[in-house]
């Protein structure tokens, strides 16, 4: 059966797709998660951090495919890494994502603060997405709030601002696959991931893929089987 897909055009010269965080490092996928997506969409539709039912039943109605596009002839995208380090006093303060400063209860760091952030170079990733029932929001009011969105929005971390239109128009398709086939007619070829759908494209492959987010509690909420593999 032939659906509608949302079709999403991720450009910038920074964009990250944070992977999993252990201690100070911080990787970057190659494609968008699932609660990214989730976290572009509610910023863009106005939801407060608070909403978390709103961010959580969005999230699990989500299905959506991704498209690595690779320009230049290259093979795998260009990953640039941020050292960044910092001196934090006891009573230094900071802004935080609910408008307020915070302070900090503990001691001075005798050495430098420090994090490793990884981001894409520039890069374009173009996603299709659909909802799985016809509740709200719609996929027109997603569209509709990536034109007009009620705050800043950005491709995984503040500082990486979009660079294009965020909205790239429709796609009528009956997989996730057929949709991710139907932007090579556009001329757009690469690495792609797919929800798993018993993957018999040759050299493609499958795995698990940690990108669930609880939105009640903040903190990792399971995993979905993905398939992998060249689009062209």
């Amino acid at each position: 059966m032939m659906r509608r897909w949302l079709h999403l055009h991720l450009a910038a010269p920074l964009m990250a797709f944070g992977g999993v965080t252990i201690d100070h490092v911080g990787p970057t996928r190659n494609y968008p998660s699932a609660s990214a997506l989730t976290g572009l969409f509610a910023s863009a539709l106005g939801w407060r951090r608070e909403d978390n039912n709103a961010h959580q039943a969005l999230q699990d109605r989500m299905e959506f495919a991704a498209l690595s596009a690779m320009p230049d002839g290259r093979h795998a995208p260009l990953v640039v890494t941020d050292m960044q380090n910092a001196k934090l006093e006891k009573n230094e303060k900071g802004w935080t994502t609910w408008g307020q400063p915070e302070g900090r209860a503990g001691a001075t760091y005798d050495s430098p603060h420090r994090r490793r952030r990884d981001y894409l170079a520039d890069h374009e990733t173009h996603v299709v997405l659909r909802l799985n029932d016809d509740d709200t929001p719609t996929l027109e009011h997603l569209a509709e709030a990536l034109d007009r969105p009620a705050r800043p929005l950005f491709l995984g971390r503040k500082p990486c601002l979009p660079t294009r239109r965020l909205f790239a128009g429709w796609i009528e398709a009956d997989s996730p696959h057929a949709a991710l086939k139907a932007l090579t007619v556009q001329g757009l070829t690469g690495r792609a991931l797919w929800p798993d759908d018993g993957c018999p494209y040759e050299g493609a492959l499958k795995y698990d893929l940690q990108d669930l987010r609880n939105w009640k509690t903040g903190l990792h909420g399971g995993t979905r089987i993905v398939c992998e593999g060249d689009i062209a």
